[in-house]
């Protein structure tokens, strides 16, 4: 892997990533849906978990995005997902990884494809919400992960040169809309349900934010 000398920015996802909220995410689209009659199985929609909402709802319901039934699907799946909120730790390591890189003076941008009410709570619920005051969610963005809309809006707040910045991630749509955009990414297996072939785009892969610094150090 490229050493961090080799970058002036890195672009964070959150879920599964800095907060182990993956599994939350699941469990409430699984409720909200099967609220309405609709069955699905849980393990089919973790490994969902990443790609924007519209994607999901299509890929597991085939409802579109601008539909009332999406809208209330996911307001449904937004309250369900608020009561388990408090519950969620953030991933071995998450703060100290990003103080570390604060400390290198590398720039460093959120790229989520959560909107931008719960990609606040998410960051106050892991105790980072301190340490990025730059911030892109699906709001900055037409189209969401694994398109590269959301990363490109990132990359724009870091000002950076793509060659010379990377994305951290836990999902295979991480590693699509980064290379999408331009830019390598470093995955992390703590998001969970995730083969090795299907995190293999990335250009390095580790179990969690605290491993990755030990690998810095």
């Amino acid at each position: 892997m490229r050493t961090w000398s080799s970058f002036d920015a890195v672009l964070f996802d959150v879920d599964g990533t800095l907060i182990d909220s993956n599994g939350a995410h699941a469990t409430a689209w699984c409720r909200a849906l099967r609220e309405h009659g609709i069955a699905v199985d849980l393990d089919d929609v973790r490994h969902l978990i990443g790609m924007g909402s519209d994607k999901l709802l299509d890929r597991l319901a085939a409802v579109r995005e601008d539909s009332n039934r999406a809208r209330v699907f996911t307001r449904r799946k937004k309250e369900i997902f608020g009561t388990l909120l408090r519950e969620l730790r953030p991933t071995p390591g998450a703060r100290a990884l990003v103080e570390a890189l604060r400390a290198h003076g590398i720039t460093l941008v959120i790229a989520t494809s959560a909107d931008d009410q719960e990609m606040d709570a998410l960051l106050a619920q892991a105790g980072l919400d301190d340490l990025f005051p730059r911030r892109t969610s699906s709001d900055d963005a037409e189209h969401s992960k694994p398109d590269p809309d959301i990363v490109e809006a990132a990359l724009r707040k870091a000002g950076t040169d793509p060659s010379r910045t990377v994305m951290i991630g836990d999902t295979p749509y991480d590693i699509e809309a980064a290379r999408r955009a331009g830019i390598d990414c470093i995955a992390l297996r703590c998001g969970g349900h995730w083969s090795e072939a299907s995190l293999r785009g990335a250009i390095a892969v580790y179990d969690h934010p605290a491993e990755l610094l030990d690998a810095l150090r």
